[in-house]
């Protein structure tokens, strides 16, 4: 009878293994084919000499990964990379967790507010690029347009190397907020409700319910949200690239848009692949340090 029942036992983890396997191979070939296969060819790329459009390839070992390791504009781009990532942090976070806070509160009330605020992320990128570069012209722009109905000057925010930067930033942070609303929105609708109904008979306001009792609660929603900004910070590219190509000079220069100009502007995609490459690692490092970090934090709490 047991020997039966081990067998039985056997059988049943048999199928659902097998099961499981039938299920989950098509999402791994997609994964192998897409994700995998692609950055170990970019790595291996990143070993020649190549413009695209011959068939012969150079061989030229790690002389493409020298050259990155001292490219002051890689590392400018990476710098860039890391203030939108600090200043998105800074203003996505926190405004989305602000807006997901009033539309908790007010419930159904603020259903209006919910839907028009949650429209920029809708609107794809590249169109939300082009709709602030023609905004934001120096000329014919709307501010550079108030600003002469006034008798001001010209208002030219992404032609100066000053300002660009922190411009396209408050463009990024516009679009994007609406997503992180919409994830602290749906973890405020998992904390019962009989907390609050219990902080409120122990006499607690509605700021001390949110300090001591929702943002503990939410920690893990916002480690997930903190972790997907960061990366996104470190590889943006389409918004940045049709706002402003990188420029004024290399002030809005980001490594997906230096990677881009390397491998189809000038044409050179082993160094192309290299940059790539730099940007797998350095967005790896910074993402495990940054989930590691936060929930080391929340551990100690």
């Amino acid at each position: 009878m047991p020997n039966n029942s081990m067998t039985l036992k056997q059988a049943r983890r048999r199928a659902v293994n097998i099961s499981a396997a039938i299920f989950l191979a098509p999402a791994l070939v997609v994964l192998l084919v897409f994700i995998a296969y692609p950055i170990i060819n970019s790595f291996a790329l990143s070993t020649v000499r190549w413009n695209g459009l011959v068939a012969d390839k150079i061989f030229v070992g790690l002389d493409n990964w020298k050259a990155l390791v001292k490219d002051p504009f890689f590392w400018r781009a990476f710098r860039n990379n890391v203030i939108v990532m600090f200043c998105s942090l800074a203003t996505q976070g926190v405004l989305a967790m602000v807006l997901a806070t009033f539309l908790d509160i007010t419930g159904r009330k603020g259903l209006i507010f919910k839907i028009v605020w949650f429209l920029p992320y809708l609107i794809s990128s590249v169109a939300v690029g082009i709709l602030f570069k023609f905004a934001l012209d120096a000329n014919f722009g709307i501010l550079a347009s108030i600003a002469k109905l006034f008798g001001g000057g010209s208002v030219d925010l992404l032609g100066d190397p000053q300002k660009a930067l922190l411009t396209v930033v408050g463009v990024v942070s516009w679009q994007f907020t609406p997503f992180y609303m919409i994830l602290y929105l749906a973890a405020y609708g998992t904390i019962p409700q009989e907390l609050y109904e219990a902080a409120a008979i122990d006499g607690a306001t509605r700021s001390q319910y949110f300090w001591k009792v929702s943002l503990p609660l939410l920690r893990p929603t916002i480690i997930s949200g903190a972790t997907v900004s960061i990366i996104g910070s470190l590889k943006y590219f389409d918004l940045v690239y049709v706002m402003t190509g990188g420029g004024p000079g290399s002030a809005t220069e980001l490594m997906a848009t230096l990677m881009y100009k390397t491998s189809f502007v000038k044409q050179n995609f082993g160094y192309g692949a290299a940059i790539a490459g730099g940007m797998f690692i350095l967005i790896t490092l910074i993402a495990l340090l940054t989930v590691y970090t936060l929930n080391r934090k929340v551990e100690e709490l």
